[in-house]
């Protein structure tokens, strides 16, 4: 990749003729990705806090989720500038642990299903809303660099989906307390699980196919 192209956060207009995606390669990026793990780390301490009093199982999805991006995004940061290899084995290891959190949030949902009584769903409404308001700001520092390679990728799925997640728990909230019924939380949960995997899948997929174009190209 050339110098010229390397800053430019989009899929291509580096006027190089091809498609080169962006890499991260830029103090900005940095920046914004480095603010972006310390708004998620605070995030994961309060939502935790949070869904191990209420034993809730989207809040304790939230928060799990939370914490890894923490990690991944890190993981992100590391490899800015790294070999195209490097970086699609970033991106494979998210998409994977991602795929792992998904299982994960599945498993606490069927486990709650049979155990505890309703979580209290003011509680989870309240905590779904902050935990949105600190994705939609992780989002607007990440927009203009939603179409990367899939290092770069990844990062923005992943803050994409937490604040539909986000969204969805306070909705769950509302649920909850209008019910009287642990179900709702359950359910959402389940689905997130759901999402997650989605996404997973997606970011396997773009490193796969990266690294697979890497060694035609070598």
């Amino acid at each position: 990749m050339s110098e010229s192209c390397s800053s430019e956060p989009a899929t291509s207009g580096c006027g190089c003729g091809s498609d080169v995606k962006f890499d991260g390669a830029s103090p900005e990026y940095r920046r914004a990705l480095t603010w972006v793990i310390a708004i998620n780390l605070v995030g994961f301490v309060v939502v935790l806090v949070g869904g191990l009093a209420q034993g809730s199982a989207s809040l304790s999805a939230n928060a799990l989720d939370f914490l890894a991006d923490s990690a991944t995004y890190a993981i992100s940061l590391w490899a800015i500038g790294k070999s195209v290899s490097i970086r699609t084995g970033a991106a494979l290891f998210k998409g994977l642990s991602l795929g792992a959190v998904a299982l994960s949030v599945a498993g606490f949902a069927a486990w709650r299903a049979w155990t505890g009584a309703a979580p209290s769903g003011e509680a989870i409404s309240a905590l779904g809303l902050f935990g949105a308001l600190a994705n939609l700001a992780a989002a607007g520092l990440l927009v203009r660099y939603r179409d990367g390679d899939a290092n770069v990728r990844s990062v923005w799925l992943c803050t994409r989906n937490d604040l539909i997640q986000c969204l969805g728990v306070a909705a769950t909230g509302g649920l909850v307390w209008l019910t009287g019924s642990r179900w709702p939380d359950l359910i959402v949960g389940v689905l997130l699980a759901g999402v997650f995997l989605s996404s997973a899948y997606q970011i396997i997929r773009q490193a796969r196919a990266e690294h697979r174009a890497s060694l035609a190209t070598s």
